[in-house]
């Protein structure tokens, strides 16, 4: 569309402008809360999630003080389980742009991805390393579900787990020594801990009767932020004392909360709520205080980093 600027011209490349300058101030305002300038973290406000608000699942980046929200992959394909490096620089996630769900990793700022893994099966739920340097996931390349852990740029394969149960959602301990995972064991989901090469594998959460998923390492090492129903047969947010083993509710509602992520500060952990009719993101202090609704929107916001 043209508009007359008074002087008869027509000012179409004063609007071109105005467009491209905005666009470009957003993706400043972005790359600045992904990558963390020189501090290397993310502001409490930033948070990185799945939505289908562009008409199909993507990964976006919002900055939620401010009401901005980036579409970051923009395809027609499936994109989702976003994992942000530790230094908020790269975002390893799921796709099946290619036919079958496969790890991919993209800049902070957006861009074209990166394709990790190429396998005829699936492999999803990346998880960065706290150095950056390795990415585990899960894959059904052996026949049933397992943990592997690969090079952050791809290759140096290896697989931790060989059970003929599920096994799903890995998550690093902060010191890079341990993962935690989810297990189908007994007829039921908990969660156990392992080292990174696989061996010394215990149970942390894990009762027949109640269901223990999404585990989450706090920055400190000291907590795990887990999804359970143990107490009413509704997922809800738990934290487990890894020093003394006891467990607090931090939510309670009617609705599904699942998916915990640690801020980096350690203060908050944010999450995936149906509390309002659809998926939407939250945070919540880790002593249970102080819930905020992060996103607001139609669509369904999930998978949060």
């Amino acid at each position: 569309m043209s508009v007359d600027d008074g002087s008869g011209r027509q000012a179409t490349w004063w609007t071109r402008l105005t467009l491209r300058l905005a666009l470009l101030l957003t993706l400043a305002v972005l790359s600045a809360l992904l990558i963390g300038r020189s501090t290397g973290a993310t502001p409490p406000s930033g948070v990185v999630y799945r939505s289908d608000r562009a008409g199909d699942e993507d990964i976006f980046a919002a900055d939620v003080r401010r009401g901005i929200a980036l579409n970051l992959t923009r395809t027609r394909a499936w994109d989702g389980s976003p994992a942000r490096a530790p230094d908020d620089s790269r975002i390893a996630f799921v796709s099946n742009r290619h036919g079958n769900p496969e790890i991919y990793v993209l800049t902070a700022g957006g861009g074209l991805p990166r394709r990790l893994t190429q396998h005829p099966m699936r492999d999803a739920e990346p998880a960065w390393s706290p150095d950056g340097t390795q990415i585990a996931f899960v894959s059904d390349r052996g026949g049933h579900w397992d943990v592997y852990i690969m090079a952050a740029s791809g290759g140096d394969l290896r697989r931790l787990t060989f059970d003929s149960a599920q096994d799903e959602s890995p998550a690093w301990s902060p010191d890079g020594t341990q993962i935690a995972f989810v297990s189908y064991q007994d007829g039921n989901w908990g969660i156990f801990v392992m080292r990174v090469d696989g061996s010394r594998r215990y149970a942390l959460a894990h009762d027949p009767l109640t269901r223990s998923i999404d585990p989450a390492w706090s920055p400190d090492g000291r907590w795990i932020a887990f999804a359970s129903d143990r107490l009413d047969r509704n997922f809800e947010i738990y934290v487990l004392d890894m020093l003394g083993n006891a467990v607090r509710r931090l939510t309670q509602h009617a609705a599904l909360d699942v998916n915990p992520v640690w801020e980096r500060s350690g203060e908050r952990i944010v999450f995936e709520s149906w509390r309002d009719g659809n998926p939407e993101i939250y945070a919540i202090n880790a002593d249970g205080t102080g819930l905020e609704r992060l996103t607001t929107h139609a669509a369904r916001d999930g998978d949060p980093s």
